[in-house]
């Protein structure tokens, strides 16, 4: 725990949290900043316009009647319903009292005039202290004369106000930093169950895979694809093995015959006629392997290499008849009726060559495996959905538990052990339809087998 503590602590992710908390939190004090004081502002003003209406009463009052006018405004405005929360007060030039409801004048009011926020007792002459809004000024006799309100109130409220929203912004930035910890933490959580089978799967091999945890949540995708990526992988693997333990077997037989005919030869009496037929069948077993060995380069290239310089608008009815007349005798060897049924002219963009030896490779099949003084229709048709290219024959077709081992390389059932081949014919149909982007599908033709080649609409 205190490792991931550290580690949560340590991370990019809570480093990047905590700028953005400072910035959003400074941002966010600086406008409830702006809005405390401007409410503020707002009701002191309304608060300093009520003492200011007051004191024009009452200096009006002076004006207009001396100071016993002023003496009866005053009387006045503290006898009102509505002044419960007003004072005022008039003192001579030796500040005693002459009227009002304060008990004396303030000490700290030294002035001629202007405003002033002071402690005194309440309008009720009650010794509990009250804070005092008020605004004073000297008559032109020497009297002093001061009005204002009880701001006991305002200030409670300016405080509550206050303290609010400091708790807000507390509350705020506490909340932040507790999501941030939080988030972070989950996040560095996973990382590390990922780190953690990521290490595992360079330790022990491939049969860990990362926990998903069920939420659906973008770490949830990381982890789906990371597993999926590593049974990809594994498969991979598997066929690497797969290919290289067939690709010794497939060149024991040959090798080990090619040998002992040399050895033969090489002990044997020197008859020209013999030995140029040695070198001949040598010549064809080595020409059997090269050929292995070319087409499992050409996949491989075809696979890795996304080669499409050679693509061009190419006309798959030319392509078809093509092969057609290719195989026309091999065909006819066996008494197979070859045909092709022709769709419209269809264009697409393909590598011809490559589109043309995927064909030949299903029709060779086909013809091979294919029931003797049988049939073999090749028929291209168009749809909404796409173009399809179907190479079918009524042999015995193929199982289908087996319909997707057959595109791996070098395999082959057990029944076409005895035909000719190497097992790389459908590994290069499928490394070609990949790369134009096409889909191969194997079908039961009852009887026979069915196998289509889809190129999607564009």
């Amino acid at each position: 725990m205190s490792g991931l503590l550290t580690k949560t602590l340590r991370s990019s992710t809570f480093r990047v949290s905590v700028i953005f908390i400072v910035v959003f939190g400074a941002v966010f004090c600086a406008l409830l900043g702006y809005i405390y004081l401007s409410t503020a502002s707002y009701v002191l003003d309304r608060f300093d316009r009520g003492i200011v209406a007051d004191r024009l009463i009452l200096i009006a009052a002076y004006e207009s009647g001396g100071r016993d006018g002023l003496v009866a405004a005053i009387d006045k405005l503290l006898t009102d319903k509505n002044s419960e929360h007003d004072v005022a007060l008039l003192t001579d030039r030796s500040f005693a009292i002459v009227a009002g409801n304060l008990r004396s004048w303030p000490t700290s009011l030294v002035q001629r005039s202007g405003w002033s926020n002071i402690d005194g007792a309440d309008p009720a002459g009650e010794a509990n202290p009250a804070l005092l809004r008020v605004s004073f000024e000297t008559l032109a006799d020497g009297s002093h004369v001061l009005v204002g309100k009880d701001a006991t109130d305002l200030n409670k409220i300016k405080g509550k106000v206050y303290w609010a929203l400091v708790v807000t912004v507390g509350l705020m930035l506490a909340m932040a930093s507790a999501t941030a910890f939080a988030v972070t933490r989950r996040t560095v959580g996973r990382i590390e169950s990922i780190n953690a089978t990521s290490g595992a799967i360079m330790q022990s091999g491939l049969g860990e895979r990362v926990l998903v945890h069920g939420s659906k949540d973008e770490w949830d995708q990381l982890a789906e694809n990371l597993n999926s990526m590593f049974d990809r992988i594994e498969v991979l693997m598997g066929e690497v093995k797969q290919a290289t333990d067939n690709v010794a077997h497939d060149l024991r037989t040959p090798l080990t015959r090619l040998r002992g005919r040399l050895e033969k030869a090489c002990v044997g009496r020197r008859e020209p006629k013999q030995d140029q037929a040695v070198i001949i069948d040598a010549i064809a077993e080595l020409d059997d392997v090269l050929r292995m060995f070319s087409s499992l380069s050409r996949i491989s290239q075809i696979e890795t290499v996304k080669r499409t310089s050679a693509f061009r608008p190419t006309d798959l009815i030319k392509v078809i008849r093509d092969v057609v007349e290719l195989f026309d005798a091999a065909a006819e060897n066996k008494n197979i009726r070859l045909t092709v049924v022709e769709g419209e002219t269809t264009l697409i963009e393909a590598d011809r060559d490559l589109l043309f030896d995927a064909l030949a490779n299903l029709v060779d099949n086909a013809i091979k495996h294919g029931r003797e003084a049988g049939r073999v229709e090749v028929e291209l048709r168009r749809s909404d959905s796409g173009t399809t290219i179907s190479v079918m024959d009524d042999g015995p077709g193929i199982p289908a538990a087996e319909c997707q081992n057959v595109f791996r390389r070098f395999y082959r059932l057990e029944r076409s052990r005895q035909t000719p081949g190497n097992g790389l014919g459908l590994s290069l149909v499928a490394a070609v339809a990949h790369l134009h982007g096409a889909q191969v599908r194997l079908l039961d033709n009852s009887p026979g087998l069915k196998v289509e080649l889809h190129f999607p609409s564009t």
